[in-house]
């Protein structure tokens, strides 16, 4: 399994529909590819991004707390599968022990995560080559 490390190039929000849309770009390369999410998800991403603290912890806050309160670490994000149009990832969460384990996700929920915790996401190269749909120029 070949992974290709990806990071957030973009976040289309319209708060007239449901389903928002992110941006993810090859790190060093020229591919790039959307993935719809929801509203909630979106706004998730975007207030921690933007630096926006709510007074309560919001649903990807907590978890945050609990794997941290659990003594195991974010190690990374895998976006593994494409099946029938829909993305399929996996948390890569390192624990006090050094074992590993994988956490099925919805890949919104788990940039929701990779953002707060500064944890990598990586896509695998035969889903990035189903799913990039335009090259950068960048």
């Amino acid at each position: 399994m070949a992974l290709i490390q990806v990071e957030l190039s973009k976040i289309i929000i319209d708060e007239k529909r449901q389903d928002q849309i992110i941006v993810l770009k090859e790190k060093g390369g020229d591919r790039q590819f959307p993935i719809v999410i929801g509203f909630l998800e979106a706004s998730s991403i975007k207030m921690k991004l933007s630096g926006i603290e709510s007074p309560r912890p919001m649903t990807h806050d907590l978890l945050v707390s609990t794997i941290e309160e659990l003594e195991a670490t974010m190690s990374r994000l895998v976006i593994d599968k494409l099946v029938h149009n829909t993305f399929h990832a996996k948390l890569e969460l390192k624990l006090k022990d050094a074992k590993k384990k994988m956490v099925d996700a919805r890949p919104s929920d788990g940039i929701a995560l990779a953002v707060r915790t500064e944890a990598p996401i990586y896509v695998e190269e035969e889903v990035l080559q189903k799913a990039a749909v335009f090259k950068t120029n960048t």
